[in-house]
């Protein structure tokens, strides 16, 4: 495994093509705008060095025996998918931020379970080619960007009927060697902080879609790929000459990207899928279900730190006290627990692949994230509630360290009188960041979109409900023939 210096350097050496406010980026592990969110991918790697978090943050790989850290690990039994979630919510703990690592471990182990099963049913050497790079994976522990979702263009529209191909990422040219493939995905969480992109089909395809119909693997700084940085809220304060309080979260962040595949080779070994379009959507699904799954624990994490942050304002204004201080505090303390209740029981129910991995139970898995729609937002609502107006009309950092105006920013923002100033306008804008600023991205819309939209929940729900079966319950308690 690697250490957190150790995966630090191996970033360096990757050549992006990427660009943020119309410029290039030529060393993006020390942009000041970039490197919060490349030390929460960092942490992954950090956390896995410390013996007391060996338990959660590594593993054996089945194919080598090796220890590894978790990030790279196929789940062999329903007690990997839990310490997976126990995992993702300590790193949420410790970041208060989006940690990027989760998409590549959910993709690696959705598309090495498909890859066994198409393999079974259409006698292809996708999954030989799957473990051969998962393989290099754990050895070299590698950081894997999971790479979906396609930009989509008319929502209409299947991908071969788009008036322009290139909306949803394609082969454009087959050669003996391999494919060429254009496209964009969007919305790429942690992609410059990782040194492989697994690509995925977006959606389930059909007759004529044959050429969306491919997953594969390549280096994320490999020829032909561009990158544009996407914008966040309040991302320049990060540029500022006074940015340690008004940043809100200094160290940690998350970043997203939109990746554009222009002519971009892939080599057959590196193929996953190609062409075998009945498969897409169980790719589709088994991702979407471990992703869910996932934010049961990720969000929960961010959530712990978000109430501390919530009690703390309280004590600092003193009223914590107050009776319907407490009782929001416990509300947004059951909020959070509800949903990691979700991440663990989908995790314990899950069920063993043909391939050997397990994978989560799909209904809960979905019933879980359909709650992480929903909850972080009262919590951030909660959280604003407590913090008060004084977190959002707050004098900036640069105004509190201006010798003229010092004494009255700390005479007028105080609360309790034994409580610095400095300390609390830090935790006010702990609180703004969260719930409005950098850290919002990674704790409120993606809470909404990630891993699918909240329409994406509820269609799998349905699906997987068994209502026939729970009519036939009914009709036999009601004794109807």
């Amino acid at each position: 495994m690697m250490t957190k210096d150790q995966y630090i350097e191996s970033l360096k050496k990757l050549n992006f093509n990427l660009y943020v406010f119309g410029e290039k980026v030529e060393n993006p592990t020390e942009n000041p705008i970039m490197r919060p969110s490349l030390n929460s991918f960092a942490a992954t790697y950090e956390l896995a060095e410390d013996p007391q978090y060996e338990d959660l943050m590594t593993a054996t790989s089945h194919l080598t025996g090796h220890k590894i850290n978790r990030f790279t690990h196929m789940h062999q039994s329903t007690d990997d998918l839990v310490k997976k979630v126990k995992m993702q919510r300590l790193l949420g703990q410790k970041t208060a931020a989006c940690f990027q690592r989760c998409v590549g471990m959910d993709a690696m182990n959705a598309v090495y379970s498909s890859t066994f099963e198409i393999d079974e049913a259409c006698g292809t050497k996708y999954h030989e080619n799957f473990v051969k790079f998962l393989t290099r994976v754990q050895d070299e522990d590698l950081g894997v960007d999971g790479a979906m979702t396609d930009v989509k263009g008319d929502r209409s529209l299947s991908p071969s009927q788009q008036a322009d191909p290139d909306l949803f990422l394609h082969v454009v040219e087959r050669t003996a060697d391999g494919v060429y493939v254009t496209g964009a995905k969007a919305h790429q969480t942690g992609y410059i902080n990782s040194h492989e992109v697994l690509v995925m089909p977006t959606i389930a395809m059909r007759e004529g879609d044959e050429d969306y119909a491919i997953s594969f693997a390549v280096p994320t700084d490999s020829d032909g790929i561009t990158l544009i940085y996407g914008r966040q809220s309040c991302d320049t304060r990060k540029i500022e000459e006074y940015n340690d309080i008004d940043v809100g979260n200094k160290v940690y962040g998350g970043h997203e990207v939109l990746v554009i595949f222009d002519h971009v080779f892939v080599p057959n070994d590196r193929i996953f899928l190609n062409g075998e379009i009945k498969f897409a959507g169980m790719i589709v699904e088994r991702f979407a279900g471990y992703h869910r799954q996932s934010y049961g624990g990720c969000k929960v994490g961010v959530g712990d730190v978000l109430i501390g942050a919530t009690a703390l304002a309280g004590d600092m204004a003193g009223s914590a006290k107050a009776s319907h201080v407490k009782d929001k505090l416990i509300e947004m303390t059951h909020l959070n627990e509800t949903l990691y209740c979700c991440g663990i029981a989908c995790s314990s129910q899950g069920t063993k692949t043909k391939s050997g991995n397990y994978l989560i139970d799909l209904l809960l898995a979905n019933v879980c994230k359909q709650n992480v729609t929903r909850f972080p937002y009262e919590i951030a609502r909660l959280a604003q509630d407590l913090a008060g107006g004084l977190m959002v009309t707050l004098p900036s950092e640069a105004d509190y360290r201006n010798p003229k105006l010092h004494d009255y920013i700390d005479k007028y923002c105080r609360g309790v009188a034994s409580v610095p100033t400095e300390d609390r306008m830090r935790v006010l804008r702990l609180i703004e960041n969260m719930t409005m600023g950098t850290a919002a991205v990674g704790y409120l819309p993606e809470s909404m979109h990630g891993a699918g939209s909240p329409q994406a929940q509820r269609i799998m729900i349905a699906r997987q409900s068994n209502l026939e079966m729970k009519k036939e319950l009914a009709k036999k308690i009601a004794r109807i023939d």
